[in-house]
């Protein structure tokens, strides 16, 4: 999944010179926490949150400023993007890494959207494929090759449709495998797969209990 794939489209924008009263009413009226910020051009030259503006204007600050102060006076730059064709997951780190909530997506110099923690909720929910009624199954594989291919197969062999993947390491050796299935009856399937010699961990095979 790419970031072209998430990203809000048209994205609404202020400019540098107004003021932050209207900037926090766009805001308002829009729905909106993120707002970018483009020059006369419409190119893009600061970034402003909600929280830049409750900061900025906060009583608790030493010279707080006021609502008629302008949008440059606070807004952040230079301004960390994302490219429409980034994987969603590369443009997840960026965010999660420099603490930020959102990422203005360039094409060349152009404005094209805008990706926020909220879409990148969204893509995880599509990724793990939560859309779709479906049972749950986590193994714990060894990591090594070929050790995916025997989970999957036992699958076909059942003529179980598998919705999605998602595997991530829990040791140096072992990796954990989360699949969302077509059928809800996993339990039965859970014991055949404990059966074969696989480590199942959900649905576990006895109740949990502190």
């Amino acid at each position: 999944m790419l970031v072209k794939d998430v990203m809000k489209r048209p994205v609404i924008t202020i400019g540098p010179e107004a003021t932050l009263h209207e900037a926090h009413r766009l805001m308002w009226e829009k729905g909106i926490r993120h707002l970018p910020v483009v020059d006369a051009r419409g190119e893009l030259v600061g970034i402003l949150t909600d929280r830049d503006i409750r900061l900025a204007t906060s009583n608790l600050r030493e010279n707080p400023l006021p609502c008629d102060a302008k949008v440059y006076e606070v807004m952040t730059r230079p301004v960390l993007t994302a490219d429409p064709l980034d994987p969603v997951e590369d443009a997840a780190r960026l965010m999660r890494e420099e603490k930020i909530g959102c990422l203005p997506v360039l094409e060349g110099k152009d404005l094209v959207g805008i990706l926020t923690g909220i879409d990148l909720l969204d893509a995880l929910i599509v990724l793990t494929g939560a859309t779709r009624p479906a049972g749950r199954i986590e193994v714990l594989l060894p990591d090594r090759p070929g050790e995916l291919t025997r989970l999957t197969a036992f699958f076909a062999e059942k003529k179980i449709n598998i919705h999605s993947v998602l595997t991530y390491p829990v040791a140096d050796d072992r990796v954990m495998n989360v699949l969302r299935v077509e059928t809800l009856e996993v339990r039965p399937l859970a014991e055949e797969l404990r059966a074969r010699g696989f480590e199942v961990v959900w649905p576990p095979e006895k109740p949990w209990s502190r």
